[in-house]
C-alpha cells in the first residue's frame, strides 16, 4: 500500500497549499486516526481518517487518462469563445479532468488528462525533459542544412530550442510538401511551429503521437483510456 506525506493529502483534497498544510500540521490543527499529528513528514495510507480543525477532508481517487484530442478543441477547461474544450469528453465521469500541458486548436493527438496534479507538475517541470514526438506536414522540403539547424536548436523569438531529434517520413514532390517526425523535450507555446517557421517552412497539420513512452495506439479521435497504474509508476521516474 503506497504512503503519502500528510501535507501533500491535504494539498491534493483541496483544503490548502501544500506550505500552508505544513503550518496547519505544525500547529497541531490536523488529526489522523484521532491522533494530534504535528511532524512533519508523516505518512499515511489511503485508509487514514484524516481531519482538519476537527473537519474530515474527502480525498477525491486520483486518475489519468491518455486522450486522443481531436483538432478544433481547446486544451482548457473553459473557452470565451464557446468553442468545444477536452473537458467536455469526459463530463459523464465522477471527477473533473484537467490536461497537462496543452496541445493547440487546429493540432491533434496524444494529451494526458488527469486529477492527480502532483503527477502534472512533475511531468510539466522542465527538468524532467519529457520527450514528446510530434508529426508534421509541412510546406516545402527540408534540406540537409535545414535539418541541421533543427537538430543543433533554432532561435525563435528570443528563445533558442533544445536539439531535437528528426526525421523525414514522407516527401511529395508534386505538392511539396513533407511528413517530418520532430521529436522534442520542450512546452513552448507554437513550438514545433516557430521551430518549422525559424527555419523557412509553414506547418499545415500537427500531431502529437507520442508522450514519453505512451502512444495512440488502438485510439481514434476523440477517443480516450484510463492508464494502469505501472503506466503512472513509470511516468512518475521518466526521463
Amino acid at each position: 500500500m503506497a504512503l503519502e506525506r500528510l501535507q501533500k493529502v491535504i494539498a491534493e483534497a483541496g483544503i490548502a497549499s501544500r506550505r500552508k498544510a505544513e503550518k496547519m500540521i505544525t500547529a497541531g490543527r490536523v488529526r489522523v486516526d484521532g491522533k494530534v499529528v504535528t511532524k512533519l513528514g508523516t505518512k499515511v495510507d489511503t485508509f487514514s481518517n484524516i481531519t482538519v480543525d476537527g473537519e474530515p477532508i474527502e480525498r477525491e481517487s486520483l486518475h489519468t487518462y491518455l486522450f486522443y484530442k481531436p483538432r478544433g478543441v481547446v486544451s482548457t477547461a473553459h473557452d470565451e469563445k464557446g468553442r468545444k474544450t477536452v473537458v467536455d469528453y469526459f463530463e459523464d465521469l465522477p471527477y473533473r479532468l484537467y490536461p497537462i500541458g496543452r496541445l493547440d486548436y487546429d493540432t491533434s493527438g496524444l494529451l494526458l488528462m488527469t486529477n492527480d496534479g502532483a503527477l502534472a507538475n512533475l511531468l510539466m517541470h522542465p527538468r524532467n525533459e519529457v520527450s514528446k514526438v510530434y508529426v508534421a506536414k509541412i510546406k516545402g522540403r527540408l534540406t540537409p542544412e535545414e535539418i541541421a539547424a533543427l537538430k543543433k536548436g533554432v532561435s525563435f523569438d528570443g528563445h533558442k530550442s533544445a536539439p531535437a531529434k528528426v526525421r523525414v517520413l514522407k516527401t511529395n514532390t508534386k505538392k511539396d510538401t513533407q511528413i517530418v517526425q520532430l521529436t522534442i523535450h520542450e512546452g513552448h507555446y507554437h513550438q514545433v511551429k516557430r521551430m518549422f517557421k525559424a527555419v523557412g517552412h509553414l506547418v499545415e497539420k500537427l500531431s502529437r503521437e507520442r508522450y514519453a513512452f505512451l502512444d495512440l495506439e488502438g485510439l481514434v479521435s476523440g477517443q480516450y483510456r484510463e492508464l494502469k497504474h505501472e503506466e503512472i509508476d513509470r511516468l512518475k521516474h521518466v526521463d
